[in-house]
C-alpha cells in the first residue's frame, strides 16, 4: 500500500513539473550587466541561466541583409530603407555592433541548450515579408538549426510563407485577433499572444490546447503577473524580460 501511494505521489509530482511553463527570454536576457536587447550577449546569457528559449527580432535591409534588431529604426535611420553598409557601424547599448542574422545564428548553433524563438518583423509589404521569410528559412536550414527554431510574427504573410517553406516548423501568430480555431484552420501550430489578449479571452489557452496548439504569452514581468500566468491552465510558454526571476520561481 505504501508503495502504491508513493507511486501516485511521484506521478502527481511529475505531472506538475511537466505542466510548468517554459521560460523564454524576451529579446534575450538583456536586463543584466553587459547585455543589450537582441545582442549576441543576450542570447549567450539566456542560455547560461537555463532559459528554454531566447526570443529575437529580425528586419531586412534595403539590400536584402537580415539583421537582428527590434525597432524599425536606429538612430533615426529606417532599417528597411538603408543598406547594411550604412548600418554595420551602429552599436547596441552594450557596445556590440548590430548582428546580422547569420552572425547571430552561428553563435546560436554553439549554444545547443537554448531554443530559438525567431520573430520576423512585419515589413512594409507582402513582397518584403515573403522575401525575409525565404532568407530566414534558408539560413536556419543552412546552419542546421531547423529542429531548434520556432517562428513567430505579427504578419499573416510571414506566417503563411514560413508554413509553406517549412511545413514541419512551429509557426505562431502574434497579433491576437485570431481565435485558436482560426489559427488551427490556417495550419499554424500556436498562438503567441500578449497578456491583454488572454485577459480578454481567458478561455483561449484551454481551447488552443484542445486543438493541439501551443500557447505562449508575452511579455510577462513582475512576480504577480508571472505567478498568475504560470498558474493559468493551458499556458505552455511564458516570454519575459525577467527570465531569471521566473526560473527561480519554478524551483
Amino acid at each position: 500500500m505504501q508503495r502504491y501511494f508513493f507511486s501516485l505521489l511521484l506521478t502527481f509530482c511529475t505531472l506538475v513539473c511537466l505542466a510548468q511553463p517554459k521560460v523564454v527570454a524576451h529579446r534575450g536576457y538583456w536586463t543584466t550587466e553587459g547585455s543589450a536587447q537582441n545582442s549576441i550577449a543576450s542570447l549567450q546569457k539566456a542560455a547560461e541561466i537555463g532559459c528554454w528559449g531566447s526570443e529575437f527580432d529580425v528586419w531586412m535591409t534595403a539590400d536584402g541583409i537580415p539583421v537582428v534588431f527590434h525597432d524599425a529604426t536606429i538612430d533615426g535611420i529606417r532599417i528597411e530603407d538603408t543598406t547594411y553598409a550604412t548600418l554595420m557601424n551602429h552599436r547596441l547599448q552594450n557596445g556590440e555592433f548590430i548582428p546580422t542574422l547569420q552572425q547571430y545564428l552561428t553563435e546560436a548553433k554553439r549554444l545547443t541548450n537554448c531554443r530559438l524563438i525567431f520573430e520576423i518583423k512585419q515589413h512594409r509589404n507582402e513582397k518584403r515579408d515573403c522575401r525575409i521569410s525565404e532568407l530566414s528559412v534558408e539560413l536556419v536550414n543552412m546552419l542546421g538549426l531547423a529542429d531548434r527554431t520556432d517562428y513567430i510574427s505579427f504578419s499573416k504573410h510571414v506566417c503563411k510563407r514560413i508554413h509553406e517553406l517549412a511545413p514541419k516548423a512551429k509557426v505562431a501568430y502574434l497579433n491576437g485577433e485570431l481565435s485558436p480555431k482560426e489559427i488551427k484552420e490556417l495550419g499554424w501550430t500556436g498562438i503567441d499572444y500578449n497578456t491583454k489578449v488572454f485577459d480578454k479571452h481567458p478561455d483561449w489557452p484551454l481551447e488552443a490546447k484542445r486543438l493541439g496548439l501551443e500557447v505562449n504569452v508575452w511579455t510577462v514581468d513582475g512576480e504577480e503577473a508571472l505567478t498568475h500566468f504560470a498558474q493559468m491552465p493551458g499556458i505552455d510558454i511564458i516570454t519575459t524580460n525577467e527570465p531569471e526571476k521566473l526560473i527561480r520561481m519554478k524551483k
